[in-house]
């Protein structure tokens, strides 16, 4: 066994003693099912792995693991098959039934009474062998069993948003998980547990810290550390890439300027990554904010954001890695529109772009919203590669304290057709490479991770780092099966109980919608903290850090017009888009305040006003919440205690900030309706007046 997996199986023996969430979900408890485990006798005699390699050591040592623990029994491990009736690892670069299979694809199937995982790569084969255990998991046979998996997208990356002084920016479950000043000497076992959920679901990359980047993650006191990080990653497949402030050659190297066209700025750059690389041979590349909300950049020097990537690109160009520039940039311009931004600076660009560049774009034009159109950048390069950036802690979604499942709300995003070149040109074709042939495609995440024993705070946010993974390797999958697969693998073997669960899982992000953000509506979130309701908020440091910027409320109605009137942001989407949201009387609901300043008396398609509708829906969010809460209390006999008591507590917090943003937006949006509530609604017991006193209260913490 490698070192490592003896902290793993320390801290295995740990959690045993009571379920706190720390296994993620890798939940290999005993299958209750006799007949079930004994179906499974037949293939699990023994595993057999010829080679020495350290990826494929673990992946026969997670199997190993996870066999005993679900079946009950120990399996052995050889080096030849010397019999029928096991699993046979296999890494054939040749074969033909895998000439359609990436690299890291892999293959699993019944043959001739063993069961064979097979791939191109060591690290293919450990996809494979988590995808195995899945399967157990989930209570499929394995006498017929043929999977064959590749995944849809190249980079699958989370991007952890770390500071070097341990804390995490919009991190909701405690502070860093990187130890930084342990680091090199010890290696913390978590780091183990982290790359053996990675590889589980597929991620094959991680930024390590924040993309407000201090310049001292690129010293050699900090590569160092990086180093011994990236040593623990790399047999489970992950690369490290580096977030960098694009400042460096003046506050490292003491440069007069950082302009990327000075040829003193592109030599300090070659050099350093050149240095990088004799830390970390496998360095995946670089990860820039520039020129955004008071990052430094190219822009700085009259340069544009091309030029800088450029740049980077040139000093990647001897190795493997790449660039990775966010197109995360907006003008604080009172009489613009954020929404336009990205797409404005970013268009000219179009093919100017290295081809080792790709431009990682939001998933939506704001700012990780609860929901949000697509990003019109989307389908709009044909010329640049373009990669997806969700955020997986939920900054804007409740954070550590509110049931809210994403994988609906990024399936709402990739599913979505863009058009770009006809019917069926959905955003995932675009970002997965597929719609333009890109060489290089990326999914990335911000992690929702931390030093909370459960790594992410709520129970449930786990799920939106599987889902994330999941979705990454493979767009296709529905939220029911992900939700399925999740809650089997870390809450219930239990159908009935599956059910249940599931079904507040996949409720639960319309649910947080209707009670802060319904019919489209924007960005009414407390000042910097990000948590509560502050749709009165009009004086900030940047007008587009308001609120009353976006949601335009007046004595005639509510919302951002977006079709030409009050900004023409519409028409960055192809005609077939424009069309579907442009009429106000056909638009989807869930957009129309995105798009139309909709008179408060105006009738929607549910036969009620938009005051009535507004109403309806801040009301029904609270009670929604409330069927979780019973929901979740019926299944007290069948949750482990310490996870039910858990969520059962953050479920009573849910409800009274559900009410709280219920009574904040309905008491100031109707100082402007002038409308009495719709029938049978019963207004607040408060006042408006007291309810920003809660604002207030909280800014104080």
């Amino acid at each position: 066994m490698t070192r490592y997996f003896f902290l793993f199986l320390l801290l295995l023996s740990t959690a045993a003693l009571a379920d706190d969430g720390s296994r993620l979900w890798l939940n290999y408890d005993l299958i209750k099912d006799a007949k079930q485990r004994e179906s499974y006798a037949p293939f699990t005699k023994f595993i057999a792995v010829s080679s020495d390699n350290q990826t494929l050591k673990i992946a026969t040592e997670e199997l190993q693991t996870g066999l005993q623990g679900l079946l009950g029994k120990k399996v052995t491990i050889l080096k030849t098959a010397t019999s029928t009736g096991g699993i046979l690892l296999n890494v054939n670069q040749n074969a033909p039934s895998s000439a359609n299979i990436s690299n890291e694809g892999y293959e699993i199937y019944a043959e001739k009474g063993n069961i064979v995982i097979s791939s191109k790569s060591e690290t293919g084969v450990l996809y494979g062998a988590f995808e195995l255990l899945r399967a157990i998991q989930m209570g499929k046979s394995l006498a017929k069993l043929s999977i064959t998996s590749s995944p849809k997208v190249k980079i699958r990356m989370l991007n952890h948003w770390d500071n070097a002084n341990g804390t995490v920016e919009r991190g909701y479950a405690g502070s860093s998980m990187w130890k930084w000043n342990e680091l090199p000497h010890r290696i913390d076992p978590r780091y183990v547990m982290y790359a053996r959920a990675n590889a589980s679901i597929g991620i094959n990359a991680t930024s390590i810290n924040n993309v407000n980047a201090s310049s001292r993650f690129l010293t050699a006191e900090y590569l160092e550390k990086i180093k011994a990080v990236a040593d623990v990653l790399r047999p489970y497949g992950i690369k490290v890439f580096i977030s960098v402030n694009f400042r460096s050659p003046r506050t490292l190297g003491g440069l007069k300027t950082s302009d990327p066209l000075d040829p003193e700025v592109r030599k300090w750059w070659n050099d350093k990554t050149k240095e990088i690389h004799q830390y970390i041979p496998d360095f995946g590349g670089y990860l820039v904010k520039a020129n955004s909300e008071g990052e430094p950049g190219p822009q700085d020097y009259g340069r544009t954001h091309a030029d800088g990537a450029n740049m980077l690109a040139e000093a990647m160009r001897p190795f493997s890695g790449i660039v990775i520039w966010r197109a995360f940039v907006y003008n604080a311009d009172p009489n613009g529109d954020r929404f336009k931004e990205g797409y404005a600076q970013f268009k000219p660009l179009d093919g100017t772009f290295d081809p080792k560049v790709i431009v990682q774009v939001k998933n939506g034009p704001i700012d990780f919203m609860p929901r949000e159109p697509f990003h019109p950048m989307f389908g709009a390069f044909p010329k640049t590669t373009l990669g997806m950036e969700f955020q997986i802690t939920q900054e804007y979604l409740g954070q550590s304290t509110h049931l809210t499942y994403l994988a609906p709300m990024f399936k709402e995003c990739l599913d979505t057709d863009t058009y770009a070149k006809g019917q069926g040109s959905t955003v995932a074709k675009v970002i997965d490479g597929s719609l333009y042939n890109a060489q290089y495609s990326l999914m990335a995440g911000v992690a929702n991770t931390g030093s909370d024993v459960n790594w992410c705070g709520h129970p449930f946010n786990q799920s939106n780092w599987y889902a994330f993974g999941r979705l990454a390797w493979d767009h296709t999958l529905s939220s029911e099966q992900i939700a399925s697969e999740w809650i089997r693998m870390t809450l219930t073997q239990t159908k009935q109980t599956e059910q249940k669960i599931s079904d507040m899982m996949l409720k639960s992000h319309p649910i947080y919608v209707s009670y802060t953000y319904p019919l489209g509506t924007s960005h009414m979130m407390g000042e910097s903290h990000h948590y509560g309701p502050e749709p009165w908020l009009a004086k900030s440091a940047r007008p587009d850090w308001t609120s009353v910027y976006y949601h335009r409320a007046d004595s005639i109605g509510l919302g951002f017009d977006r079709t030409g009137k009050l900004s023409n942001a519409l028409q960055l989407y192809s005609p077939e888009v424009q069309q579907k949201w442009g009429n106000p009387e056909q638009c989807p609901l869930d957009y129309l305040l995105w798009f139309h300043h909709v008179p408060w008396s105006k009738k929607l398609s549910t036969g009620r006003s938009l005051w009535d509708e507004l109403c309806v829906r801040y009301y029904d969010g609270p009670v929604q919440v409330g069927n979780l809460q019973k929901t979740w209390e019926s299944l007290k006999a069948n949750v482990d205690p310490e996870i039910f008591e858990n969520v059962k507590g953050r479920l009573k917090i849910q409800e009274k900030e559900a009410l709280w943003w219920r009574d904040a937006c309905v008491l100031y949006f109707g100082e402007y309706s002038k409308m009495p509530l719709p029938k049978p609604l019963t207004p607040p017991q408060r006042t408006l007046n007291e309810v920003k006193k809660l604002v207030e209260i909280y800014h104080l913490r």
